[in-house]
């Protein structure tokens, strides 16, 4: 068995990108996952591109198409304690989470370079039953190289959050990956709006 002496040091994230490993335990991700069979999952369409990947939303979403913010179903009750957990852990009010997103990766998918929508303000996300290659780069496209991009292991049962600078200026996608994963994406609105 290969060893080193050293531990490897964690990549140096861009401003505004936290992360917190075993946010959950093994108890409440199979609440969750039981939560989650129950939710009416379908392909997510992009313009007039059909994903890999299903989804369903609630509270505010975002319509690529028309370019605004839609209304939809309120997050089930079934989430509140999560909720909570990401309000107390980002020291807000849980009413200002306004927007949350399940999203089933099949085997083979990926989701490709981009910044996460105008609207919102800080993202907060769950992985469930794997982890994720998580990656970034700068936004400024002079300024990607192969050098800046920044990879992170994000493992099952821990939480992420993008705002302000690495929200903004940063772009984030994810590797392929070989087994079927849960992202459960939490979002609140810029200036807490209505």
């Amino acid at each position: 068995m290969l060893q080193t002496l050293f531990e490897m040091p964690s990549p140096v994230m861009p401003e505004g990108f936290n992360y917190y490993p075993s946010f959950i335990s093994q108890d409440e991700e199979q609440q969750l996952l039981g939560c989650i069979e129950k939710s009416d999952l379908r392909n997510m369409r992009f313009h007039q591109y059909e994903a890999k990947r299903k989804v369903i939303s609630y509270g505010k979403g975002w319509s690529f198409t028309e370019q605004q913010l839609k209304q939809g179903d309120p997050i089930p009750a079934a989430f509140d304690f999560l909720v909570e957990k990401i309000a107390t852990k980002l020291s807000i009010d849980k009413q200002l989470i306004v927007q949350f997103l399940i999203t089933q990766y099949p085997v083979g998918s990926v989701i490709n370079w981009h910044r996460d929508a105008p609207p919102f303000d800080t993202i907060a996300g769950v992985s469930l039953l794997t982890d994720c290659k998580f990656k970034l780069r700068p936004h400024d496209k002079e300024k990607q190289t192969r050098s800046a991009t920044i990879n992170l292991n994000v493992e099952r049962c821990s939480l992420y959050t993008m705002q302000g600078i690495a929200k903004n200026e940063w772009q984030h996608s994810t590797a392929l990956n070989d087994k079927i994963r849960y992202s459960l994406t939490f979002r609140t609105l810029k200036n807490h709006g209505p």
